[in-house]
């Protein structure tokens, strides 16, 4: 124990000191070294030469692309593109130009028919009841022009037999004169045979005015074949009017399409005209109309070709050709066009209708009317220059005539 009191002390452990990175301290990196010009692992200089190659290789190329850019400027703008264009086609709603109730509907809602299907019936009743009674009266109308000629032949034989009648007394008067004036008869005697001369007289005037009246219903011309005559012209009228009628209570489609509005005409409704019954819509002839604005209308005109594209069939193109350019504006047609006399103007493009025909509609979906569609114009006429430059190059080349001098 002793012995340990006789220890010296032990030295206390040293804590290691951290080790200092290598390098700057924090205060000595923000202090700028103006000496020292050499590249360190961070510098960028490196990257300098990298930059400035792109630099020139983008004031390099600034110019090609101005020159491209302008040329495609210059010789494009041919195609005249527009999305205001949809399918028409031929529609009319069929109706009938007889009144009647409808006896049967044939055709279903959407239903495609060619021309002459029956589409509807009228009940055909009233309509054979008015044939037969024209028919009945063509041929009373045959049996009176028929007795009319046989009249005037009547009249005409009584007016040959009033001319006997008529040379027979007045040689029984001539005698009955000469007897009275010797007083070889009686009064009596003589004023018979006046009276008798006198009435047959009478008989012809009366036989011709017969035979006038007869032939002026007969037309003037009694030799007129009755099929001729103007009052069985008119009876026969009739009769083909009658026929018409019945055959229009049968409605048929005037043009190969489809039916659609058929649920509204229904079994027993009344008809008369011009009340439409269903619609139909044209398959086959079907364009395109157009309204591209007024200033795209420089180049265009008829016979130029057209790429037709249909929102509902993405990636099928057709091909088609303007047919005809509206001579005025789709606003001039409206019901009450704008008044442009006022103050409060403002301009507004105008859009111009334009008919595109459909060249290979047979081969490619069904195009149904009212789908949009996308159609592209080759007006085959290129931008050319704006007229600003094209001034200037034109005041730059001397006239013909100065040139000469």
């Amino acid at each position: 124990m002793t012995d340990q009191r006789l220890k010296p002390p032990a030295e206390p452990a040293v804590m290691p000191k951290p080790a200092r990175l290598e390098g700057p301290s924090p205060a000595e990196a923000r202090k700028p070294d103006l000496g020292h010009t050499e590249a360190g692992p961070g510098n960028a200089s490196p990257a300098r030469p990298g930059r400035q190659l792109m630099r020139t290789t983008l004031f390099a190329l600034l110019p090609i692309v101005l020159v491209v850019g302008g040329y495609l400027y210059v010789t494009g703008g041919q195609i005249i593109s527009t999305d205001n264009a949809y399918i028409q086609a031929d529609h009319v709603g069929v109706s009938t130009d007889v009144s009647g109730l409808v006896a049967s509907v044939d055709v279903k809602d959407n239903q495609r028919v060619v021309k002459g299907q029956v589409l509807f019936t009228l009940k055909p009743e009233p309509f054979e009841i008015a044939l037969a009674s024209a028919r009945a009266q063509l041929s009373n109308v045959r049996n009176q022009i028929l007795n009319l000629q046989a009249n005037y032949r009547q009249a005409l034989a009584e007016i040959d037999q009033a001319q006997i009648d008529l040379a027979y007394y007045q040689a029984s008067f001539q005698r009955q004169q000469t007897l009275l004036s010797v007083s070889a008869v009686s009064r009596t005697n003589y004023d018979d045979a006046k009276h008798a001369l006198d009435s047959t007289r009478q008989k012809i005037t009366v036989a011709r005015a017969t035979a006038q009246m007869v032939l002026a219903q007969l037309g003037g011309h009694i030799e007129t074949p009755v099929e001729q005559q103007s009052t069985y012209l008119i009876a026969r009228a009739a009769v083909d009017e009658a026929q018409r009628n019945l055959d229009n209570s049968v409605v048929r489609a005037s043009f190969d399409g489809v039916v659609t509005n058929v649920d509204s005409l229904q079994v027993g409704s009344y008809l008369q005209p011009p009340q439409s019954g269903i619609s139909l819509v044209s398959a086959d002839h079907l364009w395109v109309a157009a309204s591209p604005k007024e200033t795209e209308l420089t180049h265009m005109k008829p016979g130029q070709p057209v790429d037709i594209s249909v929102d509902s069939y993405p990636g099928v193109q057709w091909h088609g050709t303007v047919e005809s350019i509206s001579p005025a504006s789709g606003s001039s047609f409206s019901l009450l066009p704008a008044q442009n006399t006022t103050g409060n103007w403002v301009k507004v493009v105008q859009r111009i209708p334009v008919r595109i025909s459909i060249d290979d509609a047979g081969d490619k979906p069904p195009l149904r009317t009212g789908m949009s569609v996308q159609a592209e114009i080759d007006t085959g006429s290129a931008r050319g220059l704006p007229h600003l430059f094209s001034g200037l190059l034109a005041s730059k080349v001397p006239a013909p005539a100065l040139a000469h001098e």
